[in-house]
């Protein structure tokens, strides 16, 4: 018998956060889509948590962002990151973190319309699924990929049906692995990487407790304790996560991978619990217990033929600054609308060459940011003179030098707070969300270099117009009504943002649009216009005169600029042509 055939447009492996963004989005766009999904539902465990701007301006554009944010821990309760001994021991100090502190926020709060927030994975998954079942892309749970094989024009993929055993096949146009740290797609389709594996091992306890006594009055997302261990290179980091404030948590710690994995019982989980909490008496529910190992791992190239990889597939690393799962949506968000684009014969087919050109370098970026904040958590023991897994007397004396009333102590606290304040950078890391910036041929400069970002580009986000970056935020009206700028773009359509010396725009628009087929959104902004600009902070922004345009992309990303409306009716047709490879 002829083995059964499904066939689709775009198949997905993996029904995470990057393969359930491109689901959606793709399905949002018109695509027809499946996606697997090797387990029987969404995440079972809170796994990834802190969903960022760039994320969450992802499923605004969705559509999803509410449904988002009324489920997730808000900004307001985040920021207070205690180190302490344990949870109800002695303190050594906080930080604001996730831009609570006024300076960082209002620096968040100008950068855009949406909030950082903490969204476990186990909640966010089933949100972005359900939107891509209900927009039409067909979720096959208990389905596995097997192997796949591609020619010039399919990929066709050999999967199994886990409940069942019966194979099958998928034949698609494109296929996108977004399959995990272990990515079958990405071995399959031989994609080359860089770094290392299993550079150290961790344990995770999801466990309900009622610690509102504990937190309520010093709310943080996550409390970091310093305990004899063998955690962080042979010293004891732990940590207490909340998942839902305050009786769910996720309890962090650390493990010798050279002996071996854990042997994972409610009896140890209930152990690592009450040595994080600093109070046996207290009652634990384990849910659940899982083992993670700390990589540093990108793929140098994340596409081979019509095969494209996003998320954890292609870049592995640790949850220090917490921009994994956020990279894996930004990673589909560049995707979807060029994959889209090229479905729907508006787009010739090197437009996704530009996903490569433009996300391996954030990849990479990524993960040596992550790697430089893994090494921010040593010095916290080097300024107590605490040696690799000490124990409980070497360490209860190391605290009582760092209390006591010395010159030598003075100096020791002095290196503890300084070290303190300098992990800062592994949760305050607003350039990394926002400063990405692309070079390709889907984005079109007049031949100047952007200019460089006047502060710290992975701590401040830089508003600019320059083509490659991101759209910046800001607030304007229609009918006395706040309306964000970034609420006019997006939604799968090029933009094009003019002000109030406009009508040449209007028209090289409609010309442009009706000789590529493409839906092309005009904006005016200004007096008389589509959207007013009210407080004058768009003209302030966007670097263009009164007779300029700014072409944005489907995904927020600025694609071209011009500062005035000369040759207008040819450049903007031009410019369109090079960046859909038409």
């Amino acid at each position: 018998m002829a083995t059964p055939t499904v066939e689709t447009d775009v198949l997905i492996v993996g029904a995470g956060p990057a393969g359930a963004s491109a689901a959606a989005l793709l399905a949002t766009y018109g695509i027809d889509t499946v996606m697997l999904n090797k387990h029987g539902g969404v995440a079972n465990a809170p796994r990834a948590h802190i969903t960022n701007q760039r994320a969450m301006e992802v499923l605004r554009d969705l559509g999803l962002e509410q449904e988002a944010v009324e489920t997730a821990t808000p900004q307001a309760l985040m920021g207070e990151h205690v180190w302490a001994t344990s949870l109800s021991g002695e303190e050594l100090g906080r930080l604001r973190t996730w831009y609570t502190h006024p300076h960082f926020k209002a620096e968040h709060d100008l950068g855009s319309p949406s909030s950082v927030c903490d969204l476990p994975q186990d909640h966010l998954e089933p949100i972005l699924v359900n939107a891509a079942s209900y927009r039409g892309s067909k979720v096959r749970n208990n389905t596995e990929l097997i192997g796949f094989t591609q020619d010039d024009d399919f990929v066709t993929a050999q999967v199994v049906d886990t409940l069942t055993g019966a194979e099958f096949e998928i034949k698609a146009k494109y296929l996108i692995g977004a399959d995990g740290g272990r990515s079958r797609v990405a071995e399959i389709a031989g994609l080359p990487f860089e770094g290392e594996m299993g550079l150290g091992g961790s344990m995770n306890v999801v466990f309900k407790a009622d610690l509102t006594h504990l937190v309520e009055h010093r709310p943080g997302d996550m409390y970091w304790f310093i305990q004899p261990g063998v955690g962080h290179a042979g010293m004891g980091i732990g940590v207490l996560r909340v998942v839902r404030p305050w009786n769910r948590w996720i309890g962090v710690w650390g493990y010798d991978v050279s002996a071996g994995e854990p042997d994972l019982t409610d009896a140890l989980g209930v152990e690592i619990a009450h040595k994080l909490i600093g109070d046996d008496s207290i009652e634990i529910e384990v849910e659940s217990m899982s083992t993670w190992s700390v990589n540093h791992m990108w793929a140098t190239n994340n596409t081979a033929g019509r095969v494209y990889c996003v998320g954890d597939a292609v870049h592995r690393h640790s949850p220090m600054n917490g921009l994994g799962s956020n990279t894996s949506v930004q990673d589909s968000y560049n995707l979807a609308w060029k994959l889209a684009m090229v479905l729907q014969g508006q787009a010739g087919s090197d437009l996704l060459d530009t996903y490569r050109q433009e996300r391996v370098p954030v990849a990479e970026h990524l993960i040596d940011r992550v790697s430089r904040s893994n090494h921010l958590m040593p010095p916290l023991f080097m300024a107590l003179h605490l040696p690799p897994a000490s124990d409980e007397a070497v360490f209860t004396a190391s605290l009582a030098a760092l209390n006591a009333h010395t010159p030598e102590s003075t100096a020791a606290r002095k290196a503890f707070d300084d070290a303190m304040h300098g992990t800062i950078m592994c949760f305050n890391s607003h350039g990394m969300e926002l400063n990405q910036f692309y070079t390709s041929s889907a984005v079109v400069t007049d031949g100047a270099e952007s200019p460089a970002p006047p502060r710290d580009p992975e701590v401040y986000y830089f508003a600019s117009t320059f083509p490659g970056r991101h759209l910046p935020h800001v607030w304007l009206t229609k009918n006395q009504r706040q309306v964000a700028l970034f609420d006019l773009c997006g939604k799968g359509k090029f933009t094009l943002l003019t002000r109030e010396l406009n009508a040449p725009w209007v028209a090289s628009a409609q010309k442009a649009s009706a000789a590529l087929d493409i839906d092309l959104r005009v904006v005016t902004i200004g007096r008389e216009c589509d959207v007013q600009d009210i407080y004058g902070d768009f003209a302030d922004i966007s670097e263009i005169g009164e007779d300029g345009a700014i072409l944005v992309r489907p995904d927020h990303m600025v694609a071209w600029r011009s500062a005035d409306a000369d040759s207008a009716d040819v450049n903007l047709e031009r410019v369109l042509r090079q960046i859909l490879a038409r």
